[in-house]
């Protein structure tokens, strides 16, 4: 393996000098106006704040989008996008999380090896990117492809080198689709830990996945607070009542307190190794039996979060839970570690988590389009994933038709897995291919090393920590 990656970045090195060659001698066109009067002279887009960053120049902005791509004459809404503006001679990273965009400025982890600019996406129908009144047949992933799309199309006259795509989660998901849809836009797309749920319901891989993970040590602690959150499941959810009442929290989409207390329990173990590294076991009550009311509340709390099941915490998150429940499929685990008689519903379906009134329905061929799609035709990919992260059961994989794409797993990492923490061979790779595509001069290809220095501010390295169970 170790011989085989060595060869592919002797390789890239190579393709790198030739396709990077006639960049290393071009020097940059300057600026004809200042970036804020050329963002703000595109068609639809308009200024909401400028916030300073030393060395960059930062916009949140609202662009005009359609509501249905097929029919633009039906409808707009606002959709808020930021700009990180550092060069138009630059490469530009095209950046979206799946859910809100932060309107504080960030860097990607493409953005800080390219030295970029980065333009960021809020997913259509997070509020405050969501039609009004809101037709929910539309929030699907070709709408969303749709999005970027129009976006990249807007801004690649601004921004005339290389475009990358990237994202985390349901972020690199989403940058999957895109390229899927759109696979002339981008010049490499990199997918952190993003799951591919071919098959709705077939859910075996997780299965297997938390009977192995980790150490029998960790897993047994974690079984049993989860447990033991069940047993005491009468005074544990008198405390949630109050806590309830003191918070404002109500549970009409769930349907009542019972359903989101089983809820945020079993998503216990789940949300441990979403976010969490062995290392962290230390920090699960070592004697579920023995240890206090106030020890699982807490440990419990901690990881899942009570308010997750309540109106107020669903509410933000209606719009994933609506894909899940009619594209991007949803897992189901068993817990056979606990007694049949303590769960009373299970892991819930999606649609539990969506109001009534809006309407679903389930469409079995979109993941699978997707994967046929990547699978045969991926050109310029990067998958990454964490060892430990339970989305990654059931991920994207390659078949013969893909080419110069890439699946690399860092060993020992949660949802918050990226490029270096891959081993040393695959970590150079992927940081060379990415500079390749981003269409950096040869030697810095050669040197496969981020091109530009850590900044412990706008560097987010932790995982973006969602609420356990979505991605």
């Amino acid at each position: 393996m170790r011989k085989a990656l060595r060869w592919l970045l002797a390789l890239t090195v190579l393709i790198g000098t030739l396709s990077t060659a006639g960049a290393a001698t071009a020097a940059p066109t300057p600026e004809a106006t200042d970036i804020k009067d050329r963002l703000l002279a595109v068609p639809g887009i308009s200024l909401i704040e400028e916030k300073p960053y030393p060395g960059y120049r930062f916009f949140v902005l609202n662009y005009t989008q359609p509501v249905d791509h097929r029919h633009p004459s039906k409808g707009t809404f606002q959709q808020r996008i930021t700009v990180l503006h550092k060069d138009v001679s630059r490469p530009t990273v095209f950046y979206t999380g799946g859910y809100n965009v932060s309107t504080n400025p960030g860097r990607r982890e493409p953005t800080q090896i390219v030295d970029g600019n980065q333009v960021s996406l809020e997913y259509r129908y997070f509020t405050p990117s969501r039609p009004a009144p809101a037709d929910w047949s539309k929030l699907d992933i070709w709408q969303a492809a749709g999005d970027q799309h129009r976006v990249f199309a807007a801004l690649k006259k601004i921004y005339p080198k290389n475009w990358i795509s990237t994202g985390g989660s349901k972020g690199g998901m989403t940058a999957t689709y895109y390229e899927r849809f759109y696979p002339r836009d981008m010049d490499g797309v990199v997918a952190y830990v993003a799951p591919n749920d071919v098959v709705n319901d077939e859910d075996s891989a997780y299965d297997r996945f938390f009977a192995s993970v980790g150490t029998k040590e960790c897993r047994d602690r974690l079984n049993a607070v989860q447990r033991e959150a069940l047993v005491r499941r009468e005074p544990l959810e008198r405390r949630y009542a109050a806590d309830a009442a003191e918070n404002g929290y109500t549970f009409t989409t769930v349907g009542s307190l019972d359903r989101a207390y089983e809820a945020v329990v079993l998503d216990y173990v789940w949300g441990f190794w979403q976010y969490s590294l062995l290392s962290d076991c230390a920090s699960i009550p070592a004697d579920a039996a023995t240890a206090t009311d106030d020890e699982i509340w807490n440990s419990v709390d901690a990881i899942s979060g009570f308010s997750a099941y309540a109106d107020q915490g669903l509410a933000t998150y209606t719009p994933y839970y609506y894909q899940a429940g009619t594209q991007l499929g949803a897992p189901t685990i068993h817990f056979p570690a606990i007694e049949k008689k303590y769960i009373r519903y299970g892991y819930q379906p999606p649609r539990n988590f969506v109001p009534r009134d809006i309407p679903m329905r389930f469409q079995p061929g979109a993941m699978r389009d997707v994967d046929t799609w990547v699978r045969h035709n991926a050109r310029h990919m990067l998958f990454v994933y964490g060892q430990n992260d339970p989305w990654g059961s059931e991920r994207f994989r390659l078949g013969k038709g893909a080419k110069d794409s890439y699946v690399f797993t860092a060993p020992g990492l949660n949802h918050g897995a990226n490029v270096a923490g891959l081993v040393a061979d695959q970590k150079a790779l992927a940081t060379a291919r990415i500079l390749a595509w981003a269409g950096v001069p040869a030697p810095a290809v050669s040197q496969a090393r981020p091109l530009a220095r850590f900044d412990a501010k706008l560097d987010v390295r932790d995982v973006e920590r969602e609420p356990a169970l979505r991605p």
